[in-house]
């Protein structure tokens, strides 16, 4: 039910999302929405989306793992590569969940703006800690993870709407290099 609420948020957002939609998705009895979920549509949203931020940390460190190039800028290939693929696998319907659950409720319900911010900062942490591993230094590699998940959210919605991968393709061109040279900055620094 988790994984069905995280997938019908990703399409429709939190407001659209239904119950009885999750229970059909997920192929569940209705009771046992109650029995596992007692707090409701809220409680389920806020472990969907909790969740989703734990997928978001584990693509980072599936990308960094499989890097042969341990550059910045193929991080950001990588990982831009695993929504390119999507995309033009699956079609557009889908978008990142954190990302529409903002959108629909950050400015009414405190309590999953805040479930939405900690997943978030999960994923920040993760590619901060992953840009710090390609040699970024970790005080810059923090402002670069918000530029880059702020861009890359940013590329997710135009793709979306476009139809059009081109977005995507867009920040791994324009933002490899600024992320590899914070690299060549970084050793610069240290030879003088």
């Amino acid at each position: 039910m988790v994984r069905a609420t995280a997938e019908l948020v990703r399409t429709k957002g939190v407001s659209a999302t239904g119950l009885r939609e999750v229970v059909a998705v997920a192929k569940a009895p209705r009771g046992s929405l109650q029995h596992y979920f007692p707090d409701g549509k809220d409680q389920l949203v806020a472990e969907a989306l909790t969740w989703m931020g734990q997928v978001a940390v584990r693509r980072v460190e599936k990308v960094l793992a499989s890097l042969d190039d341990r550059r910045p800028s193929s991080l950001l290939a990588g990982t831009v590569e695993l929504w390119r693929s999507e995309f033009v696998s699956t079609g557009y319907g889908g978008g990142c969940p954190l990302l529409a659950a903002a959108a629909d409720v950050a400015a009414t319900d405190d309590e999953l703006r805040s479930v939405i911010g900690a997943a978030f900062d999960g994923w920040l942490r993760s590619f901060s800690a992953a840009l710090a591993h390609t040699g970024i230094p970790p005080q810059r590699a923090e402002s670069l993870a918000t530029v880059v998940i702020s861009a890359l959210e940013g590329a997710i919605v135009l793709a979306r709407i476009h139809r059009d991968v081109a977005p995507l393709e867009a920040i791994a061109r324009e933002l490899g290099p600024l992320l590899d040279s914070a690299v060549a900055s970084a050793g610069d620094a240290f030879e003088h």
